[in-house]
């Protein structure tokens, strides 16, 4: 078995002493581009210049992407300081499906008589669609730019001044929806604002080397579909067996795990395990901050080799 783990960027593991034993054991291979996205691309190929986010999350959520070129708009909570606005939440601000059927009524106009289509088939994530030629703007993925200054991240590039406005245009009428109202009076964080990202078109196909996914994040479980790849959440899958001693190639998705010590309990002692016993052929590690190790059984007897701290 061939094991390949996304994980999140190395230093918030520095406390994992399993991924320790492994970065000193193993081997260092060539560092890829930084972030989400790059990992994606190593181990799916498909036929666009970026990840087409939004309709590939758009065919899970409405099974309706079509050739249409989609664009997330998904609700954002900003905060004003003594000089900028920082962008402090997108998408999960915690939103319920009548609150959310509340903010898409008041937007579908807004965007209607701009000539696109609006809608919000999920709390969490929000949708524009548009004309399959539509030149859009250069936009910033949501983890570039949380807690940052938005002057850094607003629209670029073709008709960037018309999706400022917009933007504008959505700020104001979301601030002054009494929803928003309702929900400072229970505590909870504005929709005071939308985030444009993740524009393109669905693939027609996406090439995959691997025989399993794993997985709870919809990009991948879109990206899996259509490279016809079998696909599971990770509730539903325990690290092993997984038909030990049968050739595969598994792709597992732990990269948004922020628990630490769960993830070393529940994921990777059992794996280091099942590596010194010969059950994994060979583990790839892929961190969202680009480093890349290959660990294999024979590695655990490089005993020269001690453990540093991951950071």
């Amino acid at each position: 078995m061939r094991l390949s783990l996304l994980l999140p960027a190395r230093r918030h593991l520095q406390a994992t002493t399993t991924v320790a034993h492994w970065l000193a054991r193993g081997d260092r291979r060539a560092d890829a581009a930084h972030g989400r996205e790059a990992a994606l691309r190593e181990c799916f190929e498909i036929d666009a210049a970026e990840l087409p986010t939004a309709a590939l999350t758009r065919s899970i959520d409405a099974d309706d992407a079509g050739e249409a070129r989609w664009l997330r708009a998904d609700p954002a909570y900003v905060m004003a300081d003594a000089v900028t606005l920082r962008l402090l939440a997108c998408g999960n601000v915690g939103l319920s499906a009548d609150e959310t059927e509340a903010f898409a009524q008041t937007l579908k106009p807004l965007f209607g008589d701009a000539g696109f289509v609006f809608d919000a088939p999920h709390a969490e994530r929000w949708y524009l669609r548009c004309e399959r030629g539509a030149k859009l703007p250069k936009f910033s993925a949501p983890e570039e730019a949380l807690g940052d200054d938005l002057a850094n991240h607003l629209p670029e590039g073709d008709d960037a001044r018309r999706w400022r406005s917009l933007l504008n245009e959505a700020q104001i009428t979301l601030t002054q929806h009494p929803v928003n109202a309702q929900r400072a009076r229970r505590g909870l964080p504005s929709v005071n604002s939308l985030w444009f990202w993740g524009a393109g078109v669905l693939p027609q196909r996406a090439h995959c080397g691997f025989d399993r996914i794993v997985s709870d994040d919809e990009v991948v479980v879109s990206l899996a579909k259509l490279g016809g790849v079998l696909f599971f959440p990770r509730q539903q899958e325990t690290p092993f067996p997984w038909d030990a001693g049968q050739k595969q190639s598994i792709l597992v998705d732990l990269a948004d795990q922020r628990d630490v010590a769960a993830l070393d309990r529940d994921w990777l002692r059992p794996m280091a395990d099942a590596l010194q016993r010969g059950q994994i052929a060979q583990l790839d590690l892929l961190f969202e901050s680009g480093e890349r190790y290959v660990v294999k059984p024979a590695h655990r007897w490089r005993f020269w080799r001690r453990a540093k701290a991951t950071a």
